[in-house]
């Protein structure tokens, strides 16, 4: 039987310029916002807190000093 990665979340390792697929799957989740991201839009992630986001804002205002 072959299994279809369709509506399972990845579990990623978030690296410098890229990531490793840990668990396949077709999408991850948002740390601010908690939308599905799906993986061929992956753009910006946090390397030091292994976490995604779905745009340039969010990761900014979630990475900006408070």
């Amino acid at each position: 039987m072959l299994m279809s990665n369709t509506d399972r979340p990845a579990r990623l390792h978030y690296l410098a310029n890229g990531f490793r697929v840990l668990t396949p799957g077709d999408h991850v989740i948002c740390a601010a916002s908690g939308a599905r991201i799906p993986l061929e839009d992956l753009r910006y992630w946090d390397v030091a807190e292994q976490r995604a986001f779905a745009s340039a804002t969010l990761a900014s205002e979630a990475l900006s000093p408070r």
